[in-house]
């Protein structure tokens, strides 16, 4: 099937294709006599391991490291889940990261009373720029 075909089939499109080739993330494409690329069923479910993996939002590194893993029928287990215990540190850590910035925010809008009045809290902290990792409630 060409580019566009193995799209349609994988859910990924063809920019995005031709940017794991690049990146050596996916094998080359085969190439017909005119130069189009052409895919086989095994490219497609690649792609969709791919995708599937990109969006429970494993990097394209720990997806590289899972592929090659999935390919290696001698594999073990316990490597795989490394990664995904891995990717789940990361995870809660993003979520901590986010769950100030909602509080942060959050308090600093509870704090603006939202009328016409020039003066703003939440531009003020802005502007006040605190010390990294220090929290602004």
């Amino acid at each position: 099937m060409n580019i566009g075909q193995a799209s349609r089939a994988s859910g990924v499109s063809a920019k995005m294709i031709r940017y794991y080739e690049s990146i050596h993330l996916i094998k080359a494409s085969e190439r017909t006599d005119a130069g189009y690329r052409t895919y086989g069923n095994s490219d497609v479910h690649t792609l969709r391991f791919i995708k599937r993996a990109r969006s429970l939002g494993f990097s394209l590194e720990q997806i590289r490291e899972l592929l090659s893993l999935w390919e290696d029928p001698h594999r073990a287990s316990a490597d795989v889940k490394a990664i995904a215990q891995e990717h789940v540190a990361q995870l809660e850590q993003r979520i901590r990261e986010l769950t100030e910035m909602r509080d942060t925010i959050n308090h600093l809008a509870h704090a603006c009373s939202g009328d016409n009045r020039p003066e703003c809290p939440i531009l003020q902290n802005l502007a006040s720029a605190p010390e990294e990792g220090h929290s602004c409630h």
